[in-house]
């Protein structure tokens, strides 16, 4: 797997897993996203272990996140994208979408797939589409699966 570290003025974006902060990725995950609202933070744990992870950061400071789960031949997920509240609207999103679609390990993918209720306008900017023939498409989704 090839490491990345990318500098842009005051801020950074990593592959390097040993630089995360599990404690901001899960507080964000768990009390902020949407889509994992009160997801265990050892479910947390065992996602970053086997994914490709993006941090972004300002200094030593986590600002933001993503991750990828692929074979690294024919498909890739994106998911748990985030910024946190206060680096929004500066350009990191579209700089940490660039960063993930360049990756040298996730070139030439039959398929990229992802989940969104609220960030159309930006995957659009690098060419995602809503699914063509959803009638293609099955899921197994259990959207309590974090409640008690």
């Amino acid at each position: 797997m090839t490491d990345l570290t990318i500098v842009k003025n005051d801020f950074c974006i990593s592959t390097d897993k040993t630089k995360l902060d599990i404690d901001t990725i899960y507080t964000f995950l768990a009390k902020e996203a949407y889509w994992c609202l009160n997801i265990p933070k050892d479910r947390v744990l065992v996602s970053i272990e086997n994914s490709l992870c993006f941090g972004v950061y300002t200094g030593s400071r986590q600002i933001g996140f993503a991750r990828i789960i692929s074979d690294f031949s024919t498909i890739a997920y994106l998911g748990d994208v985030f910024i946190v509240k206060d680096y929004r609207g500066m350009g990191l999103s579209k700089w940490l979408m660039e960063t993930i679609m360049n990756h040298p390990d996730l070139q030439g993918l039959r398929r990229w797939i992802l989940l969104t209720g609220d960030a159309h306008q930006l995957y659009r900017q690098f060419g995602w589409k809503e699914i063509a023939d959803p009638s293609l498409w099955m899921e197994l989704h259990n959207k309590n699966a974090y409640t008690k």
